[in-house]
């Protein structure tokens, strides 16, 4: 009769012990998990505080408004009769390079709640073309037209990549560095390419 209790005594002993031992890693996880979960939560909450700044904000405004006129000098060209068909290509590839990012940007804008109104007053300084040059392209027939077309739309590209350019060295938005180093690529080889066609026309 001794000796059960003992016995008892024993298993439960044992029972305690192995669920110690058990349950003691238990406790030590999630505070691991937790303590891992600070360090990534709080960097992350930091980058999202610290996402962009007024570098990305202008540059968002400001290459809206940049390209939807190059879209606008874009269709006005593709709307006249007669054109090269290396120019109708050339104007039909910006019109689609542009279009998704103005969309892109646009979303950027809802997203860190900037006002869609230009930021300031852009000119001839930021490759933007006036309205009476808008409408010298707007009257002047294919031949002409391409010519006016390309010697405007290269400097708006110059102005482009400033702008750009300036992202780079001065945002904080890692998408919208990015696009600005497309911007730089893409429109560096669309200048060369328009400054070939402009000797050739």
């Amino acid at each position: 009769m001794k000796s059960t209790p003992l016995t008892l005594s024993a298993l439960v002993a044992a029972a305690v012990l192995a669920l110690a031992g058990c349950s003691a890693p238990e406790p030590n996880n999630p505070a691991e998990h937790s303590t891992h979960d600070m360090g990534t939560t709080s960097p992350s909450d930091a980058s999202v505080d610290a996402a962009q700044n007024e570098a990305d904000k202008m540059f968002t405004s400001m290459m809206v408004v940049h390209h939807e006129q190059a879209i606008e000098m874009s269709d006005i060209l593709l709307s006249k009769r007669g054109l090269a068909p290396e120019i109708q290509q050339l104007a039909q590839d910006i019109k689609d390079a542009q279009s998704p990012e103005i969309e892109t940007l646009r979303t950027w804008q809802e997203q860190w709640n900037v006002p869609s109104e230009q930021p300031h007053s852009m000119g001839e300084d930021d490759g933007m073309v006036s309205e009476e040059n808008l409408e010298k392209l707007r009257q002047a027939e294919a031949d002409e037209g391409t010519t006016l077309y390309l010697e405007q739309m290269i400097a708006h590209h110059e102005g482009a990549v400033e702008m750009a350019e300036q992202e780079l060295s001065e945002g904080r938005f890692a998408q919208a560095k990015d696009m600005a180093q497309r911007i730089v690529d893409s429109q560096t080889a669309e200048i060369e390419q328009m400054n070939d066609l402009l000797s050739t026309h």
